[in-house]
């Protein structure tokens, strides 16, 4: 499959007809989305959230994560990511806002978002897939994002090679079917020369009592 570098040659922003990665994976996006508003939203979550820099061990070896974040949903949307039980923060009420939005754009219904905060270049994101137990056989994840934008790399899940890779781009959403989980791993890798902030938002479905 040929790289892709940037995300008008995936998506067809006319349409707003789904990018077909192949094997029932699909990717949608909506650009803009909330307009004007986007920029107080991202001035607000800087400042109003209670920002977390957990501890994680991989290999053997602990480590801060390279980023900062908050999962925030239902009371009872607990979740594990990288072996940390998190339990959900009250919904911002800017944030539940947004839910509503997301879930009229896309159609689908969230309990629960991870919120990432990338101060600059340097922080982060590695390979993974979001596939947790929580989440189900199927699980639909929609992606929101705000201020600098940064390359999202995705990789079938297997190889080691990215095969694709395109910025996603202040108040732009995204949407990935179950098929892009089961079949592919994405990350957000380094870039030094992204001076700006960004946040992501994760929307998705926790299945309770898993």
């Amino acid at each position: 499959m040929p790289t892709m570098q940037r995300t008008f040659d995936l998506f067809d922003s006319k349409s707003q007809q789904p990018a077909d990665l192949g094997d029932g994976a699909l990717l949608q996006q909506w650009h803009p989305l909330l307009h004007d508003a986007s920029d107080v939203l991202l001035s607000a979550l800087i400042n109003d959230i209670a920002w977390q820099q957990p501890t994680v061990t991989v290999f053997g070896a602990s480590h801060r994560i390279p980023r900062l974040q908050c999962w925030m949903g239902d009371p009872q949307a607990y979740y594990r990511y990288s072996g940390l039980p998190m339990k959900p923060a009250p919904w911002h009420p800017e944030v539940a806002h947004l839910k509503r939005i997301v879930e009229l754009t896309c159609g689908h219904r969230f309990n629960a978002v991870l919120i990432n905060y990338y101060r600059n270049g340097s922080d982060h994101m590695g390979w993974h897939s979001d596939d947790e137990a929580e989440l189900g056989a199927a699980p639909w994840v929609a992606s929101y994002n705000l201020g600098e934008s940064r390359e999202f790399a995705l990789r079938r899940k297997g190889e080691s090679k990215t095969a694709l890779k395109f910025p996603l781009m202040h108040d732009q959403l995204m949407l990935m079917n179950p098929a892009v989980q089961h079949g592919w791993q994405h990350s957000v890798p380094i870039r030094k020369r992204a001076n700006g902030a960004r946040i992501n938002m994760t929307f998705r479905a926790i299945q309770l009592g898993v």
